[in-house]
Formats: structure tokens, sequence, C-alpha cells
């Protein structure tokens, strides 16, 4: 007697094939999709309704769903129905209004709270809470801004990025700045260290052991670093540090130094010894802008990665950990890219000032 063959449930074209198994092999698609598809897959191939539910764990109602909705609208037919949800009872007017007065300074406060602006306009605070993220609306937060006012400021821009941009051949260009009071901190108490399900902790309070300057100049193009920690932070230790730089750089290259306009940096002895090694060019920034000193960035990381969470119990234990942060970035350092043209970097100055927008 022949063996009769089960016909498939539904019939798969190649191409929803293809997409079918697509969506069950994909690495980023949700389970709920993979189940869908699994279904699918399995009926078209005649597996029982009652093996499916069994083998993917879910229900025969869901196996059969499923295949129905597959056959009415093909593959859109695996995507959830969008649920019907309650209209809105806020007319946009509303809205509107409750936008513009977030805007405002309450009379009694320095900005609204969801709870605050609910009750002046008689909504809810999640109705307020819904409208701010709509609008992306923070008014909790601020942040910090300035304004260079100096003169130069356009030449100086264009010139220090364009170091950036287009470093000149056959010479290096330093970023060169200096991170001060730099203090040497130890707990109250010993700290208690990260575990499963709990953070690193320390005491709120602490010891102050005192403090160190340090000198650094950031090679641009290859993201060294020459650093040299020094217990003040006048013209004297500026001079040894330019000395330093002397020592470790080749004699037969031109150096252009990017510095700010700190007054160590202008004293006249500095002056004379650079009027003596006539290689070095300097290329100050603008004032208010120390940002635009690539040397900031690494400072930044080094704080963030050696200096904020650590313990030193006198000012050697901090020195000794700046020097080693040093020579270890500097075995394998890499370059910051710097992408912003001077126009570009002008130019949103001008909006900021034209227009009073605050940003950072």
């Amino acid at each position: 007697m022949e063996k009769r063959i089960k016909e498939p449930a539904v019939r798969v074209s190649a191409e929803q094939e293809r997409e079918l198994l697509r969506l069950v092999r994909g690495h980023n698609t949700p389970q709920k999709m993979v189940r869908r598809a699994n279904i699918i897959v399995a009926a078209s191939k005649g597996e029982r309704n009652s093996a499916i539910a069994s083998r993917l764990h879910t229900s025969r109602t869901t196996v059969i769903l499923w295949q129905s909705r597959f056959e009415a609208n093909g593959l859109d037919g695996l995507q959830d129905i969008p649920k019907p949800g309650r209209s809105s009872t806020i007319s946009e007017e509303k809205v509107q209004q409750i936008v513009a007065t977030t805007l405002t300074k309450p009379k009694n406060a320095t900005h609204w709270t969801t709870r605050s602006l609910a009750k002046e306009t008689g909504v809810s605070h999640m109705t307020v809470q819904r409208i701010w993220k709509k609008a992306k609306l923070q008014p909790h937060r601020v942040e910090t801004f300035k304004y260079s006012n100096d003169p130069e400021l356009v030449s100086k821009v264009v010139d220090v990025v364009g170091l950036y941009l287009h470093p000149p051949e056959n010479a290096l260009v330093l970023s060169v700045d200096e991170k001060s009071q730099i203090q040497a901190l130890d707990r109250t108490q010993p700290l208690l260290p990260l575990r499963p399900g709990q953070v690193e902790r320390h005491t709120h309070d602490y010891k102050r052991n005192g403090t160190t300057c340090l000198f650094a100049a950031l090679n641009v193009t290859e993201g060294t670093v020459i650093g040299k920690c020094q217990p003040r932070h006048r013209h004297q230790e500026f001079l040894k540090f330019l000395r330093l730089i002397e020592r470790k750089t080749p004699k037969r290259k031109d150096i252009h130094m990017i510095l700010d306009n700190y007054a160590t940096h202008k004293h006249p002895e500095v002056k004379k010894w650079f009027e003596k090694h006539p290689r070095y060019h300097l290329h100050l920034t603008p004032t208010s802008a120390s940002w635009l000193n690539q040397v900031e960035t690494w400072f930044a990381i080094l704080t963030q990665r050696q200096i904020r969470r650590g313990i030193f119990k006198s000012v050697k234990d901090l020195v000794d950990a700046i020097e080693r942060y040093i020579e270890h970035h500097n075995q394998d350092p890499k370059a910051f890219v710097w992408t912003k043209t001077p126009e570009q970097i002008l130019g949103k100055a001008i909006r900021r000032t034209d227009t009073s927008v605050t940003g950072h």
C-alpha cells in the first residue's frame, strides 16, 4: 500500500523561503520573529501543528495563528499588529502652551519640574514628562560655555588647526601645557574593592599629602608624550622642561610648539631661551580656548584612568603613578585625529555669539 504524504499547511515561494531562513539565522533577529519564521518553515515542510508546537515550546493555537496570518498577508503577516491605544486628550494647543511655559522661568525657582509645571498648567506630571521627552526638553540640566574675546581669534584658530590638519614635513608639532596642583589624595579608610554585585567604594573624606605639577608635550603626529613632574609651576620649572624637550627631540628638526597664553610661557627668561633656540616656532591658542590644545585631551584621559580614583600616600607615589602611565602610554601611542576645519570651528563660534544659544 502506498504511503500517503501529508500536504503542507502553508505554501512558501522560493523567495519567501530565503527570507524566512534569513530571519531564522540572523544574529539580530528578535526571538519572537525567529519562532514565527520557524513555524512557517516547518509548516511548509508538512510538519504537524502539534509537533511544531512541542518542538518550539509554544501552543498549537499560536502555530495555527501565525500560519493563518502568513497565508493572509505573506511575510508582512508575521509582524506585530499595532495595538490600539487611548487617543490623546491633550490638544496640540495645550501641548504648545506647556512647551512655551517650560521655556520661561517660574517665579520662585530657577527652572520648572514636572510636578510644578503640571500644577501650573492643570495636567498630570506624567503628561508633562511625555511632552518634555518628545520635545527634547531637560529643564533640570545646565551646561557651561565660554566665548573667546581674543582679537586674534580667527588667525590663531587657523594657525593651530592648520598644524593639526596639515603638519609640516621634517618638523615636530608639540602640544604643550601644564597640569598644575595635582593632589596626592589618600582615603581615611581602606577602599572596598570591586566584586560581583558591588562597585568599588571608598570614603568620601580624604587626606591631602601634597601636590605636583605635570609639564607635558604631546607629539601631535605620533601620540607620544614627553612629561616631567615638578613641585612648582613657575618659569624656572618651564625652562627645565624646555631643556628636557631639547634633549629628547632630534636636533635637526624644527619644532612647532602649541602653547596657551599663560604668563609662565611669556616670561622674559623664557623669551630669551626661545631666541637662543631658533628651531622653535611658537603658536599661541586663543584666550579662553584651552580645548584647542590637544594635550588637554590627554590630560583628561590621564585624570580619568590614573589619578581620579588613585590612592596616593605621598607626592612620590603620585609622581611614580604618572610616570608609569606616561611610560605605558608611549609603548603603544595613538595620535588624536583632528577632524574640524577652522571654518567649522569659527562658524559655530559666530552662530553662538549671534543667537546666544548655550552649549559646550
